[in-house]
């Protein structure tokens, strides 16, 4: 169970990676949209785990493993965005969030 500090951090981070992934790194991935799905963080608030949703692109996986390569980058802009507002700024790890996927093939198994 979260906190209420653990809510409005994850709400806060989730808002503002999405602005990063929207306007500094589309040039980074051409053709593709990510969306910021969840944010999980942990109760000492040090880590975060942020779960992408990824469209337009085949292998997604590629995608997610290329975002936590420069996931330092990623969070110096977050810093700068939120220095203000957090006295520490989390880790990030990035995992694909899935759950549309299994939610189409849901859909299909179903209609067929």
């Amino acid at each position: 169970m979260e906190t209420k500090r653990q809510q409005k951090i994850s709400k806060l981070i989730q808002r503002d990676l999405s602005e990063i992934f929207q306007k500094e790194f589309r040039p980074a991935t051409p053709g593709t949209m990510v969306t910021v799905t969840k944010v999980h963080v942990t109760p000492d608030l040090s880590y975060a785990r942020v779960h992408l949703s990824v469209f337009g692109i085949a292998d997604k996986q590629a995608l997610v493993a290329e975002v936590n390569g420069q996931a330092r980058a990623i969070r110096g802009l977050l810093g700068t965005r939120v220095r203000h507002q957090l006295r520490v700024i989390p880790e990030l790890q990035f995992f694909e969030d899935d759950s549309l996927d299994y939610i189409e093939n849901i859909d299909k198994l179903l209609n067929d």
